[in-house]
C-alpha cells in the first residue's frame, strides 16, 4: 500500500517560493530552531513538509550549511502552514531578542474553564466531604460507598498535584507575557484549581497576539 501523500510537501514549490521573500525569517529560524551559531548572510528554503522544514544557509564566512528544522507539532494540513510559521517567527524572534514577547493583559473565562470547574468540584465535594451524616452530603456519602473513599481521595489528591505542576508552567508564562502580579496570580490560582484549560487558553491567546503582532509589522 503506499504511503498518503504529505499535503505541505505537495505545495512546497510554492511555498519555497513565497518564503524566499522573507530571508530574514529564515534566518532566524535557522538561528533559533536549528541552533547555528555561526554569522548567517542568507538562507534558503529548500524543502518543507508537515514534520520539517530544511533549510540551506550561506554563512559570513563563504561557506554554505544545510540546517534541518522540526516543526513540532506536526501541520495538519496546508490550512495550518501559514499561521504556524508566523507563530514560529515570533518565537524565534523573540528567543534571539529580537522583538519583545507580546503582552497579555487581561484574563478570559472559557467553554472549557467551566467544565472544568464542574468536574473539580464534584470530585472534591465526592472526596473531601466531611465524615458524618449530614444530609447536605448525601451523595458524597453514596458514591463513597460505591467507589470508596481511598479512591476518591486519591484521585483528588493526584489531580491537585498535577494541578500544581501546571501552575508552574502557567506562572512562567504570565512572567514571560508581562501580566503583572494580580493577574499572574489570577492565572496561577485558576491552574491550581482548574488545570490545563487555563494554560491552554493563555497559550492560545499568546499565539493569537503573536501572529497579530507580525501581521501588523508585516
Amino acid at each position: 500500500m503506499s504511503k498518503p501523500s504529505d499535503p505541505v510537501a505537495e505545495k512546497s514549490g510554492f511555498l519555497r517560493m513565497y518564503m524566499s521573500g522573507h530571508p530574514d525569517t529564515l534566518v532566524a529560524y535557522a538561528k533559533w530552531y536549528g541552533k547555528v551559531q555561526e554569522a548567517i548572510t542568507s538562507a534558503e528554503m529548500i524543502a518543507i513538509d508537515t514534520k520539517s522544514m530544511t533549510l540551506s544557509c550561506v554563512l559570513k564566512t563563504g561557506g554554505k550549511k544545510d540546517v534541518y528544522v522540526s516543526i513540532d507539532p506536526p501541520l495538519r494540513g496546508y490550512e495550518d502552514v501559514k499561521p504556524r510559521l508566523i507563530e514560529m517567527k515570533a518565537i524565534a524572534q523573540e528567543g534571539l531578542g529580537m522583538v519583545k514577547a507580546p503582552r497579555i493583559s487581561t484574563f478570559e473565562f472559557t467553554p472549557e474553564m467551566l467544565i472544568a470547574t464542574v468536574t473539580v468540584s464534584l470530585l472534591s465535594y465526592f472526596a473531601y466531604a466531611p465524615q458524618g451524616t449530614s444530609p447536605l452530603f448525601y451523595p458524597a456519602y453514596f458514591v463513597r460507598r460505591i467507589t470508596g473513599h481511598t479512591i476518591l481521595k486519591f484521585i483528588a489528591n493526584s489531580m491537585f498535584f498535577f494541578h500544581g505542576l501546571e501552575c508552574l508552567y502557567t506562572l512562567h508564562l504570565c512572567r514571560k507575557h508581562y501580566t503583572g502580579f494580580a493577574l499572574g496570580m489570577l492565572y496561577g490560582g485558576a491552574t491550581l484549581l482548574f488545570g490545563f484549560p487555563v494554560w491552554k487558553s493563555l497559550r492560545k491567546r499568546i499565539q493569537d497576539a503573536r501572529i497579530d503582532s507580525v501581521m501588523k509589522g508585516q
